[in-house]
């Protein structure tokens, strides 16, 4: 067994896709639309699904705005460098909520950066 997706819920897909690509340097696999249940999905990640975990962008069509809740927490993605990470997706407009620096009561380089759907993506210094 393995982790095939996380699903995360998008109010503007195209708004996202370049997000995830442009700034955080995915790429899109596939994307398809469903029409019949009215939603479009989009896979992305940083290599084929047969071997990596992707992220699956589900848009519902009509929805533009998701309330994200109190229980979900973040994705992770791990990085080589993450002070040049951040810097790197500061200057492709990604919005950067915590910058890089030692996470809280340890030692490893973390920061967090935020989608266009307020989603948090934890940014991880390769051990």
């Amino acid at each position: 067994m393995r982790i095939l997706h996380t699903m995360i819920r998008v109010g503007d897909l195209e708004q996202s896709i370049s997000f995830y690509t442009d700034v955080l340097g995915m790429k899109l696999l596939r994307q398809k639309e469903y029409p019949e249940g009215e939603f479009t999905l989009a896979f992305l990640g940083y290599g084929d699904e047969s071997e990596n975990t992707v992220i699956e962008l589900t848009y519902n069509w009509g929805v533009s705005q998701y309330e994200i809740g109190n229980a979900f927490g973040h994705l992770a993605i791990e990085v080589d460098d993450v002070y040049q990470a951040t810097d790197e997706i500061r200057k492709r407009g990604g919005k950067i909520i915590r910058d890089a620096g030692p996470m809280n009561a340890g030692t490893t380089i973390i920061a967090f950066v935020e989608d266009p759907d307020g989603y948090q993506i934890e940014l991880i210094g390769a051990k």
